[in-house]
């Protein structure tokens, strides 16, 4: 439905010259633009106590922020407050459909999709970001100044839960309208600020940190029981001082760790469980009464379409063509045989399943089987 115009650039150039390195202004990325869903809709997700959202507003110099859920908009007036939703790809369908062509970039490296609503004057002031995003310019223009990391720049504090930056020189100055889109790679200093109502899309990626991943680490020893090896110093010379931590014992340390993390039967599988955990509630759908798999095999024979739970992720890893396959969905992982990675990839690659897809499914009776436990516990479900 949506499809990324990068002009004279290819997808290679797009990795190659400006992903993680330069900010992009992509000029009308989005030809004939049409919003997915209204202000309205928007302000109706926030409504609801399961879906993360807030209001950030400024008048004169006094920030304020507030987190939802929001009943009432009335009081804001018609000037100077955004209203942000997170993670709207979980909740409107239509609207996940505009991070398919970013999906150039492997499926657990992306994060959400969060859309906010600007009056005039609306923004959340000059910050900086640790992932990349795309921000997608929908209804209305906006004002956009993007400059370069700069290790000079001070962290501003105008609400207690609100953080910015001071002022900084901009690489990209331009008034954003509907179909642009900006490319910001992590540490890029932004401040948008909306001409008029506008919607914005932004497309997230997720960029775990070494204590996230430590974290996750312990976690997954602890829940499957793993003690690994235990610190062993059959070479040792008596200390010169009992109280001294002495570097080769820390360098023993450090190698412990690093045995446990490249074991290359458990890498794998932690971090695929880990990576495919959603972040945010996800809208499972379960039916009531569960399909049998004589019921998903005739709705496949007869040509039905099946569409992933949005903010779903899935994934998959196989060591080589010889070894079994490890597909990850929402956390957990499920064993495939070496000879079904055309499945693994249909449930990870395509966010859509068309009905010629779908026949793959009724090809044998442990594919059938996968394909209604999926659907019975909503993480995939039929298209109307």
């Amino acid at each position: 439905m949506y499809q990324l115009n990068l002009v004279e650039l290819s997808v290679s150039d797009f990795l190659n010259n400006y992903w993680q390195k330069v900010p992009l202004l992509i000029k009308n990325g989005f030809k004939n633009f049409a919003d997915p869903l209204s202000a309205d809709e928007l302000a109706g997700l926030a409504q609801d106590e399961e879906i993360e959202s807030r209001i950030v507003s400024c008048e004169g110099q006094q920030w304020d922020m507030q987190t939802g859920p929001f009943d009432d908009f009335s009081q804001l007036g018609e000037k100077n407050w955004t209203l942000l939703v997170q993670a709207v790809d979980h909740w409107h369908p239509m609207a996940a459909r505009l991070i398919d062509p970013f999906r150039f970039i492997p499926n657990w490296r992306i994060d959400d999709l969060m859309v906010s609503f600007s009056t005039p004057g609306g923004g959340v002031g000059p910050h900086l970001d640790q992932y990349d995003v795309f921000i997608i310019q929908g209804e209305g223009r906006r004002h956009w100044r993007v400059g370069m990391p700069d290790p000079s720049l001070q962290q501003l504090c105008p609400h207690p839960r609100l953080l910015q930056v001071s002022p900084f020189n901009a690489c990209i100055d331009v008034i954003t309208e509907p179909g642009d889109i900006l490319y910001i790679p992590p540490g890029c200093p932004h401040d948008g600020i909306s001409l008029e109502n506008s919607l914005n899309y932004s497309v997230g990626f997720r960029a775990p940190a070494q204590k996230d991943l430590l974290t996750g680490l312990a976690d997954y020893l602890i829940d499957h029981d793993v003690t690994g090896k235990r610190f062993t110093d059959p070479a040792r010379q008596a200390s010169v001082s009992v109280g001294a931590i002495e570097k080769t014992d820390l360098q023993k340390v450090r190698q412990l760790m690093q045995e446990l993390v490249e074991d290359d039967s458990m890498l794998p599988n932690w971090f695929g469980s880990l990576i495919t955990r959603a972040k945010h509630e996800l809208d499972l759908n379960e039916p009531d009464p569960h399909y049998s798999a004589e019921e998903i095999a005739e709705y496949i024979e007869e040509g039905s379409v099946l569409n992933r739970t949005g903010g779903l992720r899935c994934c998959y890893f196989q060591d080589n063509a010889a070894a079994d396959i490890a597909l990850f969905i929402n956390g957990d992982q499920i064993t495939l045989p070496p000879d079904e990675l055309a499945t693994a990839k249909l449930l990870c690659d395509y966010t859509e399943l068309a009905s010629e897809h779908n026949l793959h499914f009724c090809q044998s009776v442990e594919r059938t089987m996968l394909l209604t436990n999926l659907i019975n516990q909503g993480y995939w479900y039929f298209s109307e």
